[in-house]
């Protein structure tokens, strides 16, 4: 089947507001194969998922969600830099936010990611930071090359996961 590209993705700041869209979505992105592998009370739980939304938006945070015409959200892609006493499953560095992103499963494949993607790229290089990290699932190759086609790389490995960085 083929899918059709979106006309018109639109890009808007996250802001405060975008907490329960986001925590939506992180589910999203850890349950990518459509399997509920973890539902929301279980992801809520977990201390390590707090490390990427708990406090959302401190000032350093930064991010995207991308809307239809209407104002619908379709996805949406978060960074915050971690500590490597509470790294997050792709940490690089302390100066090296962490991405988050998760596009909504009826608008995988119609270029959502690869617009989130470019623009929270111009963000960070807006910010000052020097480099982007991110960790992908063994398995989850939409992804995985996604990520390639805008200049990820792999660096390291975490478990099932690889470590991609991209240098800004």
């Amino acid at each position: 089947m083929h899918r059709a590209t979106i006309a018109a993705v639109m890009l808007r700041d996250a802001t405060d507001d975008d907490l329960e869209l986001l925590y939506d979505l992180l589910l999203e992105a850890f349950n990518w194969d459509g399997t509920p592998r973890f539902t929301r009370a279980e992801m809520l739980a977990d201390a390590h998922t707090e490390r990427y939304l708990g406090g959302w938006k401190r000032p350093d945070d930064c991010g995207l969600v991308a809307t239809d015409d209407d104002g619908g959200p379709l996805g949406a892609v978060w960074a915050r830099a971690l500590p490597a006493a509470a790294p997050g499953y792709g940490y690089v560095a302390d100066d090296v936010p962490e991405l988050g992103m998760a596009v909504a499963r009826p608008h995988h494949g119609r270029g959502v990611g690869s617009a989130l993607l470019a623009g929270v790229l111009d963000q960070a290089r807006g910010l000052g930071w020097r480099a982007l990290s991110l960790s992908v699932e063994d398995g989850n190759g939409a992804a995985r090359a996604l990520y390639a086609r805008h200049g990820f790389v792999r660096v390291g490995r975490n478990g099932g996961s690889d470590t991609m960085l991209r240098e800004l």
